[in-house]
């Protein structure tokens, strides 16, 4: 039983009649929308006056703050799903997870405003971006020459897990050297312990919405008749970056992107060293053969145009980069659909 289960009881709803049964899921999906949207205003709200209370950039509390914040459930679902056994979640999940913010989120990003690049940043972590992935499939071909089969061994875990700690140190060493932001600076009315409850407040009140959101509506498709494959595929899987999705175009409608792009870029580092790492620490994780031939390969085509991007643009990213991060995730959504009919896995 998941923790949204003690909160909302699912179960007993989905055994209620059909009446009484939609009228409740609507006043769920309704009310964790409210709480999705004031969540998703807490916590780009607490992280930016963050950045302005410390005197740093924004697109450093991004990669940092916001970005492990919206990780850390991600992590413990992984874990859990990794010590039942479920080791296509674990794993596939954390790749995915790279695939989804840089091509759906960053990529919708791009085409709805024009985006800020900080070099100073994406110079630093952007790399650090393109190396984690890197990693994790230089770790899977070792361990293929080394046992005859791709996993992530425990010791491996633990190593990405050391690993993170070095990346949060060098974060604020980074952060120390960054130049002052410019620009207006508006009336900062919170401490720093305040932000920082507004951003733990905000990150649980938007990952628990969502996924009650999520389960609502999955309840709402199955009382319609529509098959549960088509769910799996298209609402829960959607469901898993729904936090970082709304956490992206609120960054975006209040002015602050720099926010979705740290947030991106550093969601991507940690999905490769804290869930990945954390994962692989608790039980060694055998690479399944549709992350082996899907989703590695679309993880690195996708950094790597990201890294494209990043060394052709000057102070912005160009609007049209998104059709391609787009295209890209589109295309991958439909091979893992169709991936055991066309490919036998």
């Amino acid at each position: 039983m998941e923790f949204i289960d003690y909160i909302i009881p699912f179960e007993r709803i989905a055994a209620m009649s059909t009446g009484p049964q939609v009228l409740l899921i609507l006043v769920i999906i309704g009310a964790s929308l409210a709480v999705l949207t004031k969540g998703a205003d807490w916590l780009v709200d607490g992280a930016a006056q963050l950045a302005y209370r410390l005197g740093i950039s924004k697109i450093i509390v991004g990669a940092t703050v916001v970005s492990l914040g919206t990780t850390t459930p991600e992590t413990a679902v992984s874990v859990l799903a990794a010590l039942r056994g479920e080791i296509g979640i674990a794993l596939g999940n954390a790749v995915g997870s790279v695939i989804c913010d840089t091509g759906l989120i960053f990529g919708l990003g791009c085409l709805l405003t024009r985006l800020p690049l900080d070099r100073f940043i994406l110079n630093r972590h952007g790399w650090l971006q393109f190396g984690s992935g890197l990693l994790l499939v230089f770790l899977v071909v070792i361990s293929t020459a080394v046992y005859g089969a791709p996993v992530i061994t425990r010791p491996m875990g633990v190593m990405l897990l050391c690993l993170l700690a070095g990346y949060m140190f060098i974060s604020i060493r980074w952060a120390r050297n960054h130049p002052n932001p410019t620009g207006d600076i508006p009336a900062v009315t919170h401490s720093v312990t305040a932000c920082m409850m507004m951003i733990i407040v905000g990150v649980f009140m938007v990952v628990f919405s969502a996924q009650a959101l999520i389960r609502s509506v999955a309840l709402l498709c199955n009382l319609l008749g529509i098959p549960e494959a088509v769910v799996a595929a298209t609402v829960v899987a959607f469901g898993t970056s729904l936090p970082e999705l709304v956490t992206a175009l609120t960054s975006i409608r209040k002015g602050h992107p720099e926010i979705m792009i740290g947030n991106i870029v550093g969601a991507d580092i940690l999905n490769v060293l804290f869930v990945t790492g954390a994962s692989a620490a608790a039980v060694a994780l055998p690479v399944p053969a549709e992350v082996l031939r899907i989703h590695l390969p679309t993880m690195i085509l996708i950094l790597l145009l990201f890294r494209i991007f990043i060394y052709t643009s000057r102070d912005h990213f160009r609007r049209w980069y998104g059709i391609p991060l787009l295209a890209i995730y589109a295309a991958f959504i439909i091979v893992s659909y169709f991936a055991r009919g066309i490919v036998g896995l």
